[in-house]
């Protein structure tokens, strides 16, 4: 049988015969390696992603400025993590839309930087914030996010930088608990215990850039960094400050998969 083999062998023509070996080196050695081919059956039509954040927060309104000076809280210790899910839509080859949702929360324990109670003990109190932010977006590839090579298979770009804005609606909650001095009443001051809230919605806008970077088949390592913009009216328990600031830098990391 393998002199017969080699008699067939020799008996074609040495073209053919090379491309046959050709074709059918790289088909072996994938089956040898269990390798994953490097392409995606079809054009991706969506992706969804999730990101942990660093939010970097302005906090440039007149209450934040007044906490500052009367209590031991610094304007960065507003800073603070948060975690976003992102859905996209393919609209074109280089345009989605994107819905997502972004929480963020902080809290700092703080005490009268210059005041202390009648035992001579730090008069302390605790400040949290929350947000929430809903936003639609449009985002746009800046290279190609991949080629197509037959009908049926793409594929896709190692690195795609993207940017792109949009608006949405941002859920604040703003708390302040624990003990206070009355500044408007005549020495001495009394001191009392309460909690002053502040929460509600309202409007948002953001812009942003990034980039996506392909480590497996449609999965992909982001890296985004963007900017929000929104300010809000403080509830009754704040009267007489103007609104308050909630804008920030958001640095973020996280994964997103094409499907």
């Amino acid at each position: 049988m393998i002199s017969a083999a080699s008699h067939v062998l020799r008996s074609m023509p040495r073209a053919p015969l090379l491309l046959m070996l050709t074709l059918a080196a790289p088909s072996v050695a994938a089956a040898q390696s269990g390798a994953t081919p490097d392409f995606l059956f079809g054009r991706p039509r969506a992706s969804i992603g999730v990101r942990g954040s660093r939010v970097f927060a302005r906090a440039g309104s007149d209450l934040f400025r007044f906490v500052e000076q009367n209590l031991t809280v610094d304007r960065n210790d507003f800073d603070a993590p948060a975690v976003a899910a992102d859905l996209g839509i393919r609209i074109t080859e280089r345009l989605d839309a994107v819905f997502g949702v972004d929480v963020s929360q902080k809290s700092i324990a703080s005490e009268y930087r210059h005041l202390v109670d009648n035992n001579r003990q730090p008069i302390t109190q605790s400040t949290r914030l929350r947000e929430v932010n809903l936003g639609g977006s449009v985002r746009v590839a800046l290279t190609p996010r991949g080629r197509g090579i037959s009908r049926f298979a793409w594929i896709p770009a190692r690195v795609t930088p993207y940017a792109g804005g949009g608006g949405g609606a941002l859920w604040y909650e703003l708390t302040q608990s624990g003990d206070f001095v009355d500044a408007l009443a005549p020495p001495p001051q009394p001191i009392f215990s309460d909690l002053f809230q502040s929460k509600g919605w309202t409007p948002s806008a953001h812009a942003f850039g990034g980039v996506d970077i392909r480590f497996w088949r449609a999965w992909y390592m982001t890296f985004d960094g963007r900017y929000l913009w929104a300010s809000a009216r403080l509830g009754r328990d704040f009267q007489g400050f103007n609104p308050v600031d909630l804008a920030g830098f958001r640095l973020s990391a996280g994964v997103n998969v094409l499907f």
